[in-house]
């Protein structure tokens, strides 16, 4: 069987988007206008790790409700109370009535709590003046729905680990059984920190800025040296996408369509480039948290911060929503399609509650055997650079793998029901 290494890796992400970015590791939110991924073999229990010696994966592997089970179900792995473990089939029913009761301990508060109400509408979305995918415009009708005013922060996703005992990707050793061939001394539990380089590089080579580090995590979001200390209001991150559904669950509550999370950036400017207008810096005032300089060594900060910043930092925008752009990147529910749907042909046509594409066609086209679905991400984030990634837009989406955890994805939540009158 043959086995990827790190070399191979890029030449085979160059020659088939032209970019640099990692399957299942790295967004490819980070630069370039494509999802051009590289030829990773899927993991199905944890995020992929780097640098490691890949093969592909003894068998094929399907997630159901939070349990993952073999094609002959021989085996079972659960992740009930957010615990990794193993059991024979006949528990499938315990572990699932166990999600059942994990769901019903959510907060005591307000649900709508920190939420603010989107009366919902009809607007453009998309843009047909930046990356290909962003594309075409066309209108969209949604119903009103909550969001959280902001990012879920640490704060928040502490008391959701402390309440569940969940465990997030990161945090999850690797399975040797899932990279045979891998290295066994890199199999160990991490996620992709960004690393700046001192002096300039290529653009092209991803790896230059983005570095796997073991123990990172959102206890630790720059290393095992690292801590969350002090950033309690930062928004929490290395999150891959079962850790903010199964925070969304225990809330009560879900995470976006593209269509809602947009329809909320916007604030209510229909067809602005920037969720405060037309205008990057109006006045010269940072309106979010993004990069300025020279991508990915010269960061000059003149927003005054270099890494996340606290939510509510930055103004709020239309809606009194924070950081829907910049800071961190977001999860949506919807999984990826490489172009918007087609304008409608009239008006009583318009797409109501679009849902995004279908499961099998967010897979990485460039790499057919590699079967790890992708998410939409949105929003940007402190990353963004005019003259690398300019997602710092509502119309900007990226595909992200759902294993995937690094240092500046994020989430927040929306529920789906009327104020009451």
């Amino acid at each position: 069987m043959e086995a990827f290494t790190a070399g191979a890796f890029t030449e085979a992400a160059r020659s088939c988007a032209g970019e640099v970015q990692l399957y299942g590791a790295v967004p490819g939110a980070i630069g370039g206008p494509r999802a051009g991924q590289l030829p990773l073999a899927p993991r199905s229990v944890s995020s992929l790790r780097l640098p490691l010696q890949l093969g592909q994966a003894r068998r094929p592997l399907r997630v159901i409700a939070g349990i993952i089970l073999t094609p002959g179900g021989g085996r079972v792995f659960g992740t009930s109370a957010g615990s990794l473990q193993a059991t024979g089939t006949g528990n499938i029913m315990d572990m699932l009535q166990k999600d059942v009761n994990l769901a019903s301990e959510r907060p005591r508060t307000s649900q709508h709590q920190d939420m603010v109400w989107i009366p919902g509408g009809t607007f453009r979305m998309g843009s047909d003046y930046h990356y290909p995918e962003e594309a075409p415009v066309h209108r969209v009708t949604v119903d009103g729905f909550w969001i959280d005013r902001t990012p879920i922060t640490n704060r928040a996703f502490r008391k959701f680990v402390n309440a569940t005992g969940h465990v997030t990707f990161a945090e999850i050793k690797p399975d040797p059984e899932d990279y045979p061939g891998a290295l066994t001394h890199m199999l160990k539990a991490g996620s992709l920190v960004f690393t700046p380089p001192k002096h300039a590089v290529d653009l092209r080579d991803w790896s230059q800025w983005w570095k796997f580090k073991f123990g990172a995590n959102w206890r630790r979001p720059y290393g095992p040296r690292s801590s969350i200390s002090g950033l309690d209001d930062h928004p929490v991150v290395h999150i891959a996408y079962r850790d903010a559904e199964a925070y969304a669950n225990w809330a009560g509550k879900e995470l976006p369509t593209e269509a809602e999370w947009e329809f909320a950036a916007r604030g209510g400017l229909d067809g602005a480039e920037f969720a405060w207008g037309n205008e990057l810096t109006p006045g010269g005032k940072p309106m979010a948290n993004t990069w300025q300089g020279n991508f990915p060594q010269e960061n000059l900060a003149h927003d005054g911060y270099e890494r996340t910043s606290p939510v509510s930092t930055f103004p709020p925008n239309g809606y009194g929503l924070c950081d829907m752009i910049g800071n961190v990147w977001e999860w949506t529910a919807d999984w990826y399609a490489p172009k918007h749907e087609a304008e409608a042909a009239k008006a009583c046509c318009i797409p109501s509650n679009p849902r995004g594409g279908r499961e099998e066609q967010s897979y990485d086209p460039c790499q057919p055997e590699i079967k790890i679905p992708r998410k939409v991400l949105k929003g940007g984030s402190h990353l963004c650079a005019p003259n690398y990634c300019r997602r710092y837009r509502p119309a900007a989406r990226h595909a992200q793998p759902v294993d995937t955890s690094t240092s500046h994805v994020g989430f927040r939540c929306v529920v789906r029901d009327r104020p009451n009158a």
